[in-house]
């Protein structure tokens, strides 16, 4: 199964501004269903329901404190004049506390063999560009500085995804609360 641990965003105003912006932005890409969105603070791949325990059990026993994080600007990855992602970022608080979170997460999986080797970039992806489109940075200046909200981060999830012709369904596994 295809697995990976994540922050969902779960407030309501923060997901009505994001759907507001799909469908104001008139790009070739595909949406990403807006209860879909999250941050992946580790993907973990295709694991077997043995390892996936595991998983599981070192999730479970991670502590940490509740923060806020504030969603603001967009981006591409690789780019703007050529993306294949468009996403939402966060400011260098949060931006600090995720990445805190997403190592401690990637330190903690090594014990089970997997790489802690990706730098991790705090972004909620948007869009998924299918088909390559034009240079949208002029499209993209104006949302540069759009503020999203603010959204208090309580819990991780270890979530599975099944891809099919519509897209990823995702599923939870395991929740985790702040202590």
């Amino acid at each position: 199964m295809r697995v990976f641990v994540a922050v969902e965003i779960s407030n309501e105003k923060i997901l009505k501004n994001i759907q507001t912006f799909q469908k104001n932005v008139q790009i070739n890409a595909k949406p990403t269903k807006i209860d879909q969105i999250h941050f992946t603070l580790k993907f973990l791949g295709e694991i077997d329901e043995t390892k996936c325990e595991q998983v599981k059990d070192i999730v479970k026993k991670m502590t940490f404190s509740s923060f806020d994080l504030s969603l603001k600007g967009v981006g591409g990855f690789p780019n703007l004049k050529n993306p294949r992602v468009i996403w939402i970022g966060i400011d260098n608080n949060g931006t600090e506390k995720l990445t805190a979170m997403a190592n401690e997460v990637g330190m903690k999986l090594t014990t089970l063999g997997f790489e802690n080797d990706k730098k991790f970039k705090p972004h909620l992806t948007v869009f998924r560009v299918k088909k390559k489109i034009n240079d949208i940075s002029v499209i993209m200046k104006e949302y540069q500085t759009i503020q999203f909200g603010t959204q208090t981060v309580s819990k991780i999830k270890v979530k599975r995804s099944v891809l099919s012709p519509k897209g990823p369904e995702y599923s939870d596994l395991l929740e985790v609360n702040a202590k």
